[in-house]
């Protein structure tokens, strides 16, 4: 189990996040469910002062991250930060727990909150805090009356998450590969090892497809560009897919003959979480681009970057090749990412493998309705190699491009 725990990446894990005001109890409520002291606690309002996150097995639900945030009552112009940090939290959560006071009841805060989880399709339950204070008369199926102090229905609280998480789910979990892919079928694997690659390991997006592959019960061989012909050369039979870097997009499409199929890891990605078919069509935005003309590259992790970084120095260079035109980028990693989208024509994103599906959407939808096209690397890089139709051809199910 304690492997399990540790390996889950963060993006995989099901984010359950415990809003309310302060001193409702959130934290010690958190505490309380983890059997750990992850957030500090005291009687003095406004305790905890930013999102604090914890990655644990939580049963019957499995992976999940445990977050406790700032109180939505927070004040002053500190308090208006953190309330900001608050929200920015919506975009993650998975599950949310609004934790009320059961000495004080319901409030407007709290109604206003599940307004809005409500209008963004989060599942929310109510936990109603000191209860061994004061016991609520009524409460809703989709509430809890719990002591953080004593432990009262702290088990019956980790039941009803799951409950709750579990009739939203889908039947059947996504995966990155596993519906291309038959048993014994060969997949290829193409993965850069230079500068930027990281010492002794390979990066998630090339574990997560190894795994998708081999939950298949399929066949993965794993080569860098430069083994690619030989290893092409050497199989009785072709391979039923090529996946590479898309990086080395240009060199790979070169090797691979037309009847093999060919795609990319961060094409993979784009249709994972949800957002392919509006990044295909925002590729040809290149060409509408006009000197001078900002483009915002967005990155889902928070590497530290190489002298030849592909967000900062390959794509910028490539899209100013490409257009032969005069750009201003900006780059953005980790969680931050611009609400305000209108000084941008164009919005590249990574792939996201660090990033849950419904952050990537979450951002997707802000440049939808900014009116801002939203690509990713892979599919950036394909159209510019003049090989997108090539690397979509594996999605039969989507239109033309």
């Amino acid at each position: 189990m304690e492997a399990t725990r540790n390996e889950t990446p963060s993006a995989d894990r099901i984010h359950i996040v415990f809003f309310g005001k302060r001193n409702a109890g959130k934290s010690s409520l958190v505490n309380a469910i983890t059997n750990q002291t992850m957030s500090i606690v005291s009687p003095v309002k406004g305790t905890t002062t930013d999102p604090v996150r914890k990655a644990m097995e939580l049963l019957p639900l499995g992976a999940v991250v445990i977050i406790d945030t700032p109180g939505l009552d927070d004040t002053g112009e500190l308090g208006s930060l953190r309330m900001q940090k608050t929200q920015e939290m919506l975009q993650r959560t998975d599950l949310a727990v609004v934790v009320i006071d059961s000495t004080e009841g319901k409030t407007e805060l709290e109604q206003k909150l599940e307004t809005t989880l409500q209008k963004q399709h989060i599942p929310f339950i109510e936990a109603y805090n000191k209860c061994d204070i004061s016991m609520p008369e009524q409460l809703p199926v989709s509430a809890i009356a719990v002591s953080a102090k004593t432990g009262f229905q702290i088990e019956e609280l980790k039941e009803l998450l799951a409950a709750s998480y579990q009739r939203q789910a889908p039947e059947t979990e996504p995966s990155l590969l596993g519906d291309f892919v038959q048993k014994e079928d060969v997949v290829v694997l193409v993965t850069p090892i230079d500068e930027s690659a990281p010492k002794g390991r390979m990066i998630l997006p090339q574990v997560q497809a190894i795994r998708s592959i081999l939950d298949k019960e399929a066949v993965c061989l794993v080569v860098q560009p430069a083994q690619l012909s030989f290893l092409l050369q050497n199989l009785k039979q072709p391979p039923k897919l090529v996946v590479t870097d898309s990086q080395a997009f240009a060199e790979v499409n070169r090797i691979v003959p037309p009847e093999i199929a060919l795609t990319s890891f961060s094409i993979l990605y784009a249709r994972y979480n949800g957002v392919l078919q509006k990044a295909a069509l925002a590729a040809k935005t290149l060409e509408t681009l006009q000197e001078q003309d900002c483009i915002l590259i967005a990155e889902g992790c928070t590497h530290h970057r190489q002298c030849n970084d592909i967000g900062a120095v390959k794509l910028p260079n490539w899209i100013q090749a490409y257009t032969k035109k005069t750009l201003h980028f900006s780059l953005t990693s980790g969680a931050s990412f611009p609400t305000d989208l209108q000084s941008y024509k164009l919005i590249v994103h990574c792939g996201g493998c660090m990033l849950q599906p419904r952050v990537v959407q979450y951002r997707e939808q802000l440049a939808t309705e900014a009116g801002i096209p939203f690509t990713n690397y892979g599919i950036l890089i394909a159209y510019m190699n003049g090989i997108l139709q090539r690397s979509l051809s594996i999605f039969p199910d989507l239109f033309a491009i």
